[in-house]
């Protein structure tokens, strides 16, 4: 039978997330020295959101390449599948040692990545998760079939998401604009995060985000409560 999901968090949890940091990116770095892109934006992520997680990751990453799982308990579910990296399966458990080395490196020598923009699809769903559920959710292709324009999607998320969520997202693209991109970046950052639609002219990426902010923080009236 399928592992509950406690069992898997304790033994899998933070292996599955760095190695879904890898979906999509090369597997292997430029050097044996220098960790892959998709490492260094784990690392960097993590490094200034959840620190003591490295050290389950490097902990889970060698344990799984120590006892690799057998096909029937794979089948079973009674181990966690890693997905395809583009990587042989002959090469799968040596490469899972040398992802376990650059962290405990890492961590060794307390070499924290310095802040900056996302650099992979990962890593900007990672570090702005409500914002890609609002672009992804509300602005997608199928967008102008369902609003009349910007303004009403907009006005839809905040009717139908917690205000506590809502705040989150205010501060998710207050952090996005701090990071003072190009307009290109602005764009290619906004289609990671699953946006579809160009945003409403003339307003540029960065200025449209500005305004949805702006809307997005006037306090909901609560007429529940007595003054």
């Amino acid at each position: 039978m399928s592992m509950k999901p406690l069992e898997f968090d304790r033994r899998y949890g933070e292996l599955d997330i760095v190695v879904s940091a890898f979906v999509g990116q090369e597997p292997d770095g430029p050097d044996a020295d220098t960790p892959p892109p998709a490492l260094q934006a784990y690392l960097r992520h993590t490094w200034h959101t959840r620190p003591r997680a490295l050290s389950v990751a490097e902990q889970q990453l060698r344990e799984y390449a120590r006892n690799p799982p057998g096909r029937l308990r794979l089948r079973l579910g009674e181990f966690y599948p890693v997905p395809d990296v583009g990587l042989p399966e002959s090469r799968t458990q040596s490469w899972l040692f040398e992802v376990a080395d650059h962290i405990k490196r890492s961590i060794e020598s307390g070499d924290v990545p310095p802040p900056g923009p996302p650099r992979t699809h990962w890593e900007w769903h990672a570090r702005f998760p409500e914002l890609g559920q609002l672009l992804g959710g509300w602005f997608s292709q199928d967008m102008p079939d369902e609003f009349s324009d910007h303004d009403a999607a907009v006005r839809d998320y905040k009717a139908s998401t917690d205000p506590q969520v809502t705040a989150r997202l205010v501060g998710e693209i207050h952090e996005l604009l701090a990071l003072d991109l190009e307009e290109h970046d602005y764009t290619m950052g906004v289609a990671e995060l699953g946006m579809e639609v160009e945003p409403p002219a003339p307003l540029s990426v960065a200025r449209w985000l500005e305004s949805v902010a702006d809307h997005l923080a006037v306090a909901r009236p609560d007429y529940g409560k007595e003054g």
